[in-house]
């Protein structure tokens, strides 16, 4: 079975909903006051089934001060059928309706002339002209023209048979968005509990799924579906769709809201977007305009940010905006809007969603904007999706982010993902997605601290990973800052030891005074064995001078990197060769006690020769390095 919604759209009091009510036998007016009134105050459905395909029906109110409630039906209309009323012809709503159609890019539709039966053919003809006039070079041009009348029945038989044709060509609709479904009513059923409807716009939704409504956030389970007055187990892209949600209470649920995937979509209030202004609008659109933005069916108020020359598009002009929400809501790449002056509230522009989570533009930025909105426009997904990426610059962006900021299926976002990595577009490190060009430049800076450390300083073994973070990374995440040394470390271009980073080609090269020192500080060390000197009395002895003293330091880590010396405590060194003396002291200590293998602190020191001061740090040293093991008051010799 094939879905389609249909959508009324017409001036107030041309039969919208006794066309509807005619085809389908429902009165689509439901409330009181459209009953006592005899006027569409809100939006109105009903069905009807041609063969193989389904018809929903959006009727819409036609009267001006209602736009806003037909606007909340609009959005998810397949073909629209305009309505003209024989005995009066077109009227502003008949416009203003039918530019919100094609601001929404509605490709199909028909036009609908009703109430033939008070008029004679030759006015019948003239309307039909008329009709024709205003659609001439629009998507209804050459749409087929139906004259009904509702009261006699004339027209209805051909009206259902052109419906169906036209069904059967509108286009199935775009597979690859996650399920999002904007509530256009909410209400309690007793027995129920809470219930939305709406149009699904894409993906599926199926009993039991967990969703979540945007922009609040909460947290519900799908308890039931209908479609079209059915019980369903699944629900699909182009139904109208009933969902009885458990967990909340339906005075929590507004219109204009949006049922989604748990945590797969977010609220915005900043998006960039292409806007087409409409010939007929009084004035251009400015720059800090306050606006009416109409997003699914959902009316929230907006300021707009021209991103054209001048600040402007005129009437009848087509450019690049950032709107500025005054409340969020839930969007996503490729949806369509309309705009509609804050006051009086007219239909002034539409355009199409191009990035739902933009930055703010400020100042000569704003231009440079349009170069990458453009290229938004014209991409393929894989490009798209690199450009998403590339605005969020060395930070980047998780899968999840990128999930919310296109609204896409998961095998489309991997797939996506692939090709943008396979063209060199973006490079994934540990999770995160950057721009190959912010990749290769955090990759550049950090080569070029390395160098200009190693020039500053040639006696120090590399610069500390933390320092080079801090400087070159200050927005990264760690994934990332891994990424970038791991990939320099592949390419042979650096060598990162633990917690210094050095260029792969950086070796010491000592002068002949410094070699002189540095083999002096490691005499001082070797002959003062066990006894080690303190860092300032082994300078001394070296004969390097105090005021040198961060030169020694560093022919001290020398020795240290060169494993000369060992650090036993914070400024505490000892030579190899009597560590390694201590050692075949123990074993032979140890060999003697067998099978015990104790040693206390008096029996250590004897054996070293060296008083408490050296003895408790080298056998804390021993511990740590798994040479011995603390039992009570002595140690045990591994």
């Amino acid at each position: 079975m094939i879905s389609v919604i249909v959508g009324t759209a017409g001036h107030i009091d041309h039969g919208k909903t006794a066309v509807v009510r005619a085809l389908t036998g429902v009165d689509a007016d439901r409330l009181p006051e459209e009953k006592r009134r005899g006027i569409t105050i809100d939006l109105g459905f009903a069905e009807l089934e041609l063969g193989e395909v389904r018809l929903g029906f959006v009727d819409v109110p036609g009267h001006e001060r209602f736009v806003k409630n037909m606007l909340a039906g609009a959005h998810g209309i397949d073909l629209v059928a305009l309505v003209i009323a024989a005995d009066e012809g077109v009227m502003p709503q008949t416009r203003e309706h039918f530019d919100i159609c094609r601001l929404l890019e509605i490709s199909h539709g028909l036009i609908i002339i009703t109430k033939t039966d008070t008029v004679d053919a030759e006015l019948l003809q003239l309307v039909r002209a008329e009709a024709e006039e205003l659609v001439a070079g629009s998507f209804l041009a050459g749409a087929p023209i139906v004259a009904t009348s509702a009261r006699t029945g004339e027209g209805l038989q051909e009206l259902k048979e052109t419906l169906r044709e036209l069904a059967l060509c509108v286009p199935a609709r775009a597979s690859e968005a996650v399920a999002r479904l904007p509530v256009d009513r909410a209400f309690t059923m007793r027995g129920f509990g809470a219930v939305v409807t709406g149009t699904l716009v894409a993906g599926s939704i199926n009993e039991g799924d967990e969703m979540e409504l945007l922009p609040t956030g909460e947290r519900v389970r799908v308890r039931g579906l209908q479609v079209h007055g059915q019980a369903v187990r699944a629900a699909f892209a182009g139904q109208r769709t009933a969902v009885n949600l458990g967990g909340i209470e339906a005075s929590s649920i507004e219109r204009g809201m949006t049922l989604a995937p748990v945590a797969r979509l977010r609220p915005t209030q900043i998006m960039d977007a292409r806007l087409d202004v409409l010939a007929s609008a009084p004035r251009p659109v400015r720059s800090r305009s306050r606006v009416r933005v109409h997003l699914g069916a959902a009316e929230v108020l907006a300021r707009v940010r021209v991103l054209e020359e001048g600040g402007e598009i005129e009437p009848g002009g087509r450019g690049y905006v950032q709107l500025r929400l005054e409340s969020a809501v839930a969007a996503v790449p490729g949806e369509r809007f309309i705009l509609r002056s804050y006051s009086p509230a007219r239909t002034i522009a539409g355009g199409r969603v191009l990035d739902a989570f933009a930055a703010k533009h400020r100042g000569r930025e704003a231009f440079a904007a349009r170069a990458r909105l453009r290229a938004l426009t014209e991409s393929d997904r894989a490009a798209q999706l690199a450009l998403f990426v590339e605005t969020s610059g060395s930070v980047g962006q998780r899968r999840a982010d990128l999930a919310a900021r296109t609204g896409w299926r998961d095998e489309v976002l991997n797939e996506a993902l692939s090709e943008a990595a396979g063209r060199k577009l973006i490079v994934e490190a540990e999770g995160i997605f950057v721009a190959r060009a912010a990749f290769d430049a955090l990759a550049e800076s950090a080569l070029a601290s390395v160098a200009s450390f190693h020039l500053r300083e040639p006696l120090a073994r590399g610069l500390l990973r933390e320092t080079l973070r801090e400087k070159d990374f200050p927005r990264a995440a760690p994934e990332t800052f891994r990424a970038v040394l791991a990939a320099l470390a592949d390419a042979g271009q650096i060598v990162a030891d633990k917690e210094i980073v050095r260029a792969a080609g950086h070796s010491l090269e000592l002068s002949p005074a410094d070699a002189a020192l540095k083999e002096s500080l490691e005499r001082v060390y070797r002959d003062a064995a066990l006894e080690a000197p303190t860092f300032e009395e082994a300078l001394e002895r070296a004969g390097v001078a105090r005021t040198s003293r961060e030169h020694g330091r560093k022919l001290l880590q020398l020795l240290l990197d060169a494993g000369a010396l060992t650090r036993v405590a914070p400024e505490l060194f000892f030579h190899r060769d009597a560590l390694a003396q201590l050692l075949a002291q123990l074993r032979e200590y140890a060999a003697a006690h067998e099978p015990e293998r104790l040693i206390d602190v008096p029996a250590f020191k004897d054996l070293a020769g060296i008083s408490r001061k050296y003895a408790i740090p080298l056998l804390e040293y021993l511990d740590r390095e798994r040479i011995t093991r603390r039992a009570g008051d002595k140690r045990l010799i591994l």
